[in-house]
């Protein structure tokens, strides 16, 4: 009899970045590895997918390269103009 191969599952998390103090920086739900705005490697995550309304950002599809989780960030903000 075979054994069925083990399948890893991504775990799909959802953050909030207006709840997020700081540089925009947080540690990744599932394996705590932290995920900044600023690393733009692509060593620590990737960005799967973006969406846009009205030109604007309003989600971004994150996966962890640790563990494979999917994260989608929500709540950027529009800046008000100087």
């Amino acid at each position: 009899m075979m054994k069925k191969a083990a399948i890893k599952k991504a775990i799909n998390y959802t953050i909030d970045l207006t709840k997020i103090d700081g540089d925009g920086a947080f540690p990744c739900p599932k394996c705590g590895i932290i995920i900044s705005p600023d690393d733009e490697t692509e060593e620590i995550y990737q960005i799967v997918e973006t969406k846009v309304k009205n030109d604007e950002l309003a989600e971004l599809l994150l996966t962890c390269n640790k563990c494979g989780s999917t994260i989608k960030l929500e709540g950027f903000l529009t800046q008000p103009e100087s």
